[in-house]
């Protein structure tokens, strides 16, 4: 089991990031590994949304199923994959800050398949692009 956890400071209103990160649909416009996402379900989103990720780690391509299985505005939300070949679990807490944002991310992922063969460079691999998806919301947000 790898976990992992990340904060990044932004220059934003703590609903204005939680309503962006959690429309999952956002994810491949800052996280470098989503090359595409398509929403699976219909009305607004909270508990039992879903999504559908096509990401590559490692020079492969993996689709993956998300839900959101916790929805706590503007504090807190959480998805885990249903399906794919990693299973993972995030948590994303929203804290307001000095006129901003503090966003932490935590989550544990299962490196199992072709990835286990590579489990310690997949891990390094994940952490790398944590701290660069981290500074790509960032800027995009504090942008506007």
């Amino acid at each position: 089991m790898f976990k992992y956890e990340k904060s990044v400071f932004i220059n934003r209103p703590q609903q204005e990031v939680f309503d962006f990160v959690t429309d999952l649909s956002n994810d491949s416009k800052w996280q470098s590994s989503i090359e595409s996402v398509k929403r699976l379900s219909d009305g607004p989103i909270g508990v039992g949304s879903t999504w559908r990720y096509v990401t590559s780690l490692l020079g492969r391509k993996n689709e993956v199923d998300v839900q959101m299985t916790s929805y706590e505005p503007p504090h807190q939300s959480r998805v885990k994959a249903v399906g794919g070949s990693i299973p993972f679990e995030n948590t994303h807490t929203f804290q307001a800050q000095d006129g901003g944002t503090l966003l932490t991310f935590t989550g544990q992922a299962e490196i199992g398949g072709f990835f286990k063969i590579a489990e310690g460079l997949a891990g390094k691999q994940i952490e790398k692009q944590m701290e660069s998806d981290a500074a790509a919301l960032k800027k995009l947000l504090e942008a506007g």
